[in-house]
């Protein structure tokens, strides 16, 4: 198995469960206080990734001294992306904030080309420029459909591409358990404190299900997406970020009913389409 192929089952996996986590945490914000439900998923999360680090020994792999900024900016990161994110999912369609998030392959490319130097040609430069307009036909600004929950959905995929970044630069020592560990216990904390300005209820048997449901998603989605960054070339991996439009797709219609509608339908097929044919450039370039 090539390092570019086991880095995009990383990925297809890591949208799946990420995608199932949001559908989750979508319901239980309907029932619960939202960073209730974000406190409770993140504590349980962060207990079985730590008993899973102490299984298998990752808790006593020390992170070396040059990544711990890292390690602790990519945290940062992820909580940072978290806020606006959950804000935009409780009150967008899960389709339509899955749809703005499709432009991160195309951000993710064009900042490797910026900040590490990746060689981008004019091709793949004009498929970014196709597929930031697909983005605009999802967010349509100035349309009535468009509201600031998009903006935060875009300011999402900005930080989202940043943490990426930061991703790419931890050295093959640095064990992902505990780089997950402390993503999902920023996420608790920043859930926590938040949570406070909210009326806490006690969950029902059915919410306590769907949280640890949740928070068995997360720490799917968290090491994958971890593991995914840190093998093959960025833009042969990126570009799988697409399987989760087919998630989020599937999931709005049949758990909440939503369809998109036509123009982000035709704006998400745009994005798709300039990140299946980045990937078929590079598979191309790699075959010769």
């Amino acid at each position: 198995m090539t390092e570019n192929l086991r880095g995009a089952l990383f990925m297809m996996a890591s949208m799946a469960t990420f995608t199932l986590n949001d559908a989750c945490i979508k319901l239980l914000a309907q029932g619960l206080p939202t960073f209730q439900a974000v406190f409770l998923r993140g504590l349980g999360a962060t207990a079985l990734l730590i008993a899973l680090a102490h299984i298998t020994g990752a808790l006593r792999q020390p992170i070396p001294r040059a990544d711990r900024p890292y390690v602790v900016a990519r945290a940062l990161a992820e909580v940072a992306a978290f806020l606006p994110f959950i804000i935009a999912l409780t009150h967008m369609p899960l389709a339509d904030i899955t749809a703005v998030l499709q432009a991160l392959p195309l951000t993710i490319t064009a900042a490797g080309a910026f900040f590490l130097g990746e060689r981008v040609g004019w091709r793949r430069w004009t498929a970014i420029a196709v597929g930031l307009l697909g983005v605009l036909l999802i967010v349509r600004p100035g349309a009535a459909g468009f509201d600031h929950w998009s903006l935060l959905a875009v300011l999402t995929v900005l930080i989202i591409t940043a943490r990426d970044l930061i991703t790419r630069r931890l050295s093959p020592e640095v064990p992902s358990l505990k780089v997950a560990i402390l993503t999902a216990a920023g996420v608790m904390v920043l859930g926590l404190v938040l949570s406070l300005f909210e009326p806490w209820q006690m969950p029902t048997a059915g919410q306590g299900g769907l949280t640890a449901l949740a928070a068995l998603f997360i720490i799917g989605g968290y090491l994958f997406s971890v593991m995914a960054m840190r093998v093959g070339a960025i833009a042969v991996v990126t570009p799988f970020r697409y399987t989760a439009m087919i998630w989020g797709l599937l999931l709005g219609l049949f758990v909440f009913g939503d369809w998109p509608d036509g123009l982000t339908l035709l704006g998400a097929g745009l994005v798709v389409a300039t990140g299946l044919y980045t990937l078929w450039r590079e598979t191309r370039a790699t075959a010769s």
